[in-house]
């Protein structure tokens, strides 16, 4: 950013501190704060407080925005035809939902995703011989990571899906999406499974780094004064945040820590 600023007459940063997934992303807050005051101090520094990629009223907003960046779980406010939250007790469930939602034709972007919380590698096969795939897996429920299913396809199927991002490739309905898929892209219906990492203790939501999967989150990051530090709490915060705002028109939700189940559904009565 400093080069760029060193080097054009104008530039215009729009930036998100809840889009930083991964520690080399993570800005340290005495120079995000001095870029935000140069901004302001020559009157360039806007706030923006309002979406509208999602077509969502205020009320769910809110309670979006409050499990999101408060760790606060309200109840699920009544919609009347507007924007679609539904809490599911079995994963199951929820898949058979969103595969509905993606036979329609104005949904046909309706796709599960989910917290980085079970191991996956684009390097190496799984370990174990009887998995076919890197595989998010939920009791007796399982469905392949995102990527997983591309080398199955023929050479007509590949050339059908080039350029082509991973929701709008048709065998990606048998998969499981993660940020890394799915960030900066709109479905029109989000099949949310949140993994051990997202757990509800004490009337608060909780974000667990040793449950995640995720070493671009959890690991040591090494700031300017040299020491080390971890951010992956707040990071796995802001990948949540990121996967409950990826459905245009509705969230289904599916919480693997049974405290967070129970209280989700409670919260949509």
């Amino acid at each position: 950013l400093k080069d760029i600023i060193d080097r054009a007459r104008v530039t215009v940063v729009m930036f998100d501190e809840n889009q930083i997934l991964t520690t080399e992303q993570f800005w340290e807050s005495q120079i995000l704060e001095k870029y935000r005051n140069q901004a302001k101090a020559e009157n360039n520094h806007i706030a923006l407080y309002k979406q509208l990629r999602m077509q969502v009223d205020s009320a769910t907003m809110d309670w979006i925005d409050s499990f999101t960046k408060e760790r606060c779980l309200k109840k699920i406010p009544d919609t009347f035809g507007g924007y679609d939250i539904k809490v599911f007790d079995k994963p199951e469930l929820l898949d058979v939902e969103i595969q509905k939602r993606a036979k329609e034709s104005d949904s046909m972007l309706s796709r599960v995703i989910a917290t980085y919380d079970w191991e996956y590698s684009s390097n190496h096969k799984p370990e174990d011989r009887l998995m076919r795939y890197w595989e998010v897996m939920i009791g007796k429920w399982h469905k392949p990571w995102n990527r997983e299913l591309e080398s199955e396809l023929t050479r007509k199927e590949k050339r059908a899906i080039k350029g082509l991002a991973w929701a709008e490739q048709p065998q990606t309905i048998n998969e499981v999406g993660s940020t890394f898929t799915i960030q900066g892209f709109d479905l029109n219906y989000a099949g949310v499974i949140l993994g051990p990492s997202v757990k509800y203790r004490n009337g608060k939501v909780i974000f667990d780094p040793s449950e995640s999967c995720n070493e671009k989150a959890i690991r040591n990051r090494t700031l300017s004064d040299g020491t080390k530090q971890k951010f992956g709490e707040i990071l796995i915060q802001h990948e949540v945040r990121v996967l409950m705002t990826r459905g245009v028109n509705g969230m289904y939700i599916y919480a693997c820590d049974p405290e967070l189940r129970k209280a989700l559904l409670e919260a949509a009565k």
